[in-house]
């Protein structure tokens, strides 16, 4: 997102100053991390933790490890995050045949663990900042495990996940003609006959969107009116008076058919005139009717996944998003938490892209080294005092 109106609002921490000596101190490994919080309750303890193992985790990943922060990285519920669903990626820079999501998300694993990531699988259930008497602000990190870690800095990279409809069909079809993005996957289906569910802005932006390859667009909607602002109905209702779009109101989709290896090749649908109809199952005016499509595009938002961050005193939007400084100077990625940076979908709820979050993984990767770096000059620095009253 765009946080450029609030970058003079908040501090931004980790640009200031000489840090050739941290630096070499980090190489030398003058300093030791582990402190008598770590020890006295077994916690172990890290410079820096990554939550999420998406494209925005493992770029950071990548780049922490290349500058000696020893990431450990958090995989979380989804392993490799929402690419993981999608079978074929054509639009991820430097692979002109395109890849599989899969593959992609392996084969950048592979190149965090080879600059130094520990990569494991684990589930971030809360994180907490505590003051040790020894150094300061830290981080602790619970597990759902119950496993307890330390960190100087967090990088909360764990994405957002589409909400779906839970209906039959939805576990088997997604990433083989049932997505969640039309960006992503609208290409691999030319000239089909699409299936968009959704209200509200992004369903209206997706319908449109994929208007460039269907041969025509159905927008499934459970009410008679629209939820999107007045610009995204204005465009859409273009492309239904030209014939692109058709809209099927007071809808909605209760089954996809189809299999893996032949796709999606059909939904069933109940509709009743006064909206809603699953919620009126035994009316006699809820119709039932089968439908053939090629794809489904589910457009009915996203939650991020920063229920594990509530116990701190970050900021959020109203539906849950951090928010970051933003800006065009370092420090994009800081959160009003010292040491703590945001990352990928949890923080974009716009571009929602394979590259704009490892972008933002790189980003924060950069933020969080400087900041780890002021952090080892100040401790160095109160370390000083205490040392020469021992000489004396």
């Amino acid at each position: 997102m765009d946080g450029g109106g609030r970058a003079g609002d908040k501090k931004v921490w980790g640009w200031w100053g000489d840090r050739g000596h941290a630096r070499q101190r980090k190489l030398n490994g003058s300093l030791d991390p582990t402190t008598s919080m770590s020890e006295s309750d077994g916690a172990e303890h890290r410079r820096l933790i990554i939550a999420g193992s998406g494209i925005a985790g493992l770029t950071a990943a990548i780049y922490a490890g290349r500058s000696n922060n020893d990431p450990l990285v958090f995989e979380g519920d989804e392993p490799g995050g929402q690419l993981t669903l999608t079978t074929e990626v054509d639009n991820y820079p430097g692979f002109p045949e395109g890849i599989s999501g899969p593959e992609l998300v392996s084969d950048m694993r592979e190149q965090a663990r080879k600059f130094g990531a520990d990569v494991e699988n684990g589930v971030v259930e809360s994180v907490e900042v505590e003051d040790d008497p020894g150094v300061g602000h830290r981080f602790r990190v619970v597990l759902t495990s119950g496993d307890v870690y330390t960190a100087d800095a967090f990088i909360a990279a764990s994405g957002a996940s589409a909400r779906t409809l839970g209906i039959p069909g939805e576990d088997e079809l997604m990433g083989y003609g049932l997505s969640t993005c039309a960006t992503c996957d609208g290409a691999f289906f030319r000239d089909e006959e699409i299936v968009v569910v959704g209200g509200g802005d992004a369903a209206c932006e997706e319908a449109v969107f994929l208007t460039k390859f269907a041969s025509t667009v159905h927008l499934v909607h459970r009410r008679e009116e629209f939820r999107a602002e007045d610009y995204w109905i204005d465009r859409l209702m273009d492309h239904v008076e030209d014939g692109d779009i058709e809209l099927k109101l007071n809808t909605e989709v209760t089954e996809l058919h189809g299999s893996r290896e032949e796709g999606v090749e059909g939904v069933t649908m109940v509709h009743h005139p006064e909206g809603h109809p699953t919620d009126k199952p035994d009316d006699p005016d809820t119709e039932e009717f089968a439908f053939d499509a090629g794809a489904v595009f589910y457009a009915i938002g996203h939650t991020p996944n920063t229920s594990y961050l509530e116990g701190l005193d970050v900021e959020m939007d109203d539906e849950g998003y951090l928010e970051t400084a933003g800006g065009d100077g370092g420090g994009q990625t800081a959160t009003g938490v010292p040491g703590l940076f945001g990352a990928g979908d949890v923080v974009d709820y716009h571009y929602q892209q394979a590259i704009t979050a490892g972008g933002m993984g790189c980003k924060a990767a950069i933020d969080a080294d400087g900041y780890l770096e002021d952090l080892e000059r100040e401790r160095a620095a109160a370390e000083e005092p205490a040392a020469a009253e021992s000489d004396d």
